[in-house]
């Protein structure tokens, strides 16, 4: 294998607790490192693996895993773990995966997966909608669709990720939540190839020129990936579509990095907003 059999790559460093008395990595956790690859995997999918599978009525399990070993990776090695889905059976799956460090290979695994009903573990056919989001990737097709539109197009879908998010997992108040400019903004949400809201944000007229992007919020397992600068983009094409000179927000400091890379610049002084740090970033639009 070759790192350009694989368009998924995950990467890690060797801990110091991986390595045994050999000062190599323990032969065990070269599985532990496939699995971790795996997870990730389904992030590039843009399928929060739990709901995702609920929602196609099955479970993953592991009918086979084989490991090859052709080298051996040390403590504080970065390596890249490459997995592709290289067959679609009727109920099962097979993954191919190897472990780099740089070009040399290090290992070869194949992990073989069944779908089946969580509850008896009986075997089902693979869905069609996985299948297709397989193959689809594995051909180098987007997994993420980024719709724009009003809250009486998009409302439904958006005010479950922001409750999910805000409400939920950060504990703001529902009253402070919800105001009355979701009526007039853009609105954005992005949806996997299941159909499931994964992401939303929110445009505003905030001045003359002058837009605001807000309520910015990613399904909790699907950050770190691809889906909060898609949204981005989305929202300030639209600020740029109607002749916006200037797009502002403000940014939790936990995300303030994000942004930054997407070319927003810190203004001002830092503040809480509900409760949490912020910073308030601009960008400008328009020809640079």
């Amino acid at each position: 294998m070759k790192r350009q059999d694989f368009r998924f790559f995950h990467r890690l460093r060797v801990r110091w607790a991986e390595v045994d008395m050999q000062k190599i990595v323990f032969n065990a956790h070269y599985l532990m490192y496939f699995d971790t690859a795996v997870a990730d995997y389904w992030r590039a999918l843009a399928l929060p693996y739990e709901e995702a599978m609920h929602a196609l009525g099955g479970d993953l399990y592991v009918k086979k895993a084989s490991v090859e070993y052709h080298g051996s990776a040390r403590y504080d090695d970065q390596i890249d773990i490459g997995l592709t889905c290289s067959r679609i059976g009727t109920s099962s799956m097979v993954f191919s995966g190897a472990i780099f460090r740089g070009d040399a290979l290090l290992i070869t695994c194949e992990l073989i997966y069944v779908f089946a009903d969580p509850a008896t573990q009986t075997s089902r056919p693979v869905p069609e909608g996985l299948r297709k989001i397989l193959t689809g990737f594995e051909a180098g097709e987007p997994m993420v669709t980024v719709k724009t539109g009003s809250w009486s197009e998009l409302g439904e879908h958006a005010s479950a990720i922001r409750t999910a998010v805000f409400v939920e997992e950060q504990g703001i108040p529902v009253e402070m939540e919800w105001d009355e400019a979701d009526k007039t903004a853009v609105h954005a949400v992005a949806y996997n190839g299941l159909g499931q809201a994964i992401g939303t944000g929110r445009l505003l007229k905030h001045a003359p020129g002058s837009a605001k992007i807000g309520r910015m919020a990613v399904n909790r397992v699907l950050r770190g990936s691809s889906l909060g600068r898609e949204l981005l983009n989305a929202l300030v094409a639209q600020a740029e579509k109607r002749g916006d000179t200037e797009v502002l927000l403000h940014a939790q400091r936990s995300a303030e990095g994000f942004y930054a890379r997407l070319g927003f610049t810190p203004r001002g002084e830092p503040f809480d907003e509900v409760e949490i740090p912020h910073i308030e970033m601009a960008r400008a639009l328009g020809p640079r």
